[in-house]
């Protein structure tokens, strides 16, 4: 397995918000996590990257069979782990271009790469975007094809992305739905994909763009069920999240 969580706890500011999280997700795997707000999606996502805010008393996290439990951020990064926020702070000072150069290895002092400048027009970014302090002023979907932007030039084994159809128009999620094909291996065949990730969302609206191959619902801090993500998403929207409460029952 890529990453492998087992029967994790995490305390946020002395409050336990997960409880005894199993979740698995091999190479070439995409998964969705599904959930009503409040429901510890979010605390799963920055608990997963290391954020020291989100206590992890009891259970584990490994990537690529290394335990990254106690790691820092950083570290995890390194290792191959990548993010898409939802709502990313703005960085006065660094343009869109530099941080593109850092992501993607170059000097600063370099031109940007043209692989690099072609992935920003496919993303309807020009040059004078890029010059651009990092989403300073931006809008909701510059932020978000912005984010997808810096995971292409990371090019991570592992990607999260934290509720990527918020606040997005249709044309702009169809746009940023083709190029999170292109970081999880989806433009080649399934036995041959090495890259995985995580789609966390409400409403599961990316999936109508983005193939999944393994749905979970996150129910007051555990996992309430997991399954084809075409058959729980139809029974989500016919009945609602509360159409999860007898398999959370189940499983508490």
């Amino acid at each position: 397995m890529l990453l492998e969580i087992e029967n994790l706890a995490v305390e946020v500011a002395g409050k336990r918000v997960l409880k005894d999280i199993n979740l698995s997700i091999d190479e070439g795997e995409t998964h969705v996590l599904l959930g009503p707000n409040g429901a510890g999606k979010s605390t799963l996502f920055l608990t997963i990257l290391g954020f020291p805010q989100y206590n992890v008393v009891n259970g584990s996290i490994k990537f690529k069979g290394e335990d990254i439990t106690n790691l820092t951020t950083a570290e995890r990064v390194q290792l191959g782990i990548g993010v898409s926020f939802q709502s990313p702070p703005s960085i006065r000072g660094v343009s869109v271009r530099d941080l593109l150069k850092i992501e993607s290895h170059q000097e600063i002092n370099e031109p940007l790469n043209a692989r690099m400048l072609e992935l920003a027009q496919k993303l309807k970014f020009n040059d004078e975007f890029l010059d651009r302090d990092v989403n300073f002023g931006f809008s909701g979907g510059e932020i978000k094809r912005s984010e997808i932007l810096q995971l292409l030039a990371q090019m991570p084994d592992f990607t999260m992305f934290d509720e990527p159809d918020s606040g997005v128009d249709i044309e702009n999620v169809e746009l940023i739905a083709g190029e999170i094909g292109t970081l999880l291996d989806k433009d080649i065949k399934h036995d041959s994909r090495k890259r995985s990730g995580l789609l966390i969302t409400h409403l599961g609206y990316i999936l109508n763009f983005v193939s999944a191959d393994k749905a979970h619902v996150l129910m007051d801090g555990k996992i309430a069920c997991s399954g084809n993500p075409a058959e729980i998403i139809e029974d989500i929207r016919k009945e609602g999240f509360n159409g999860c409460v007898e398999c959370a029952q189940c499983i508490k």
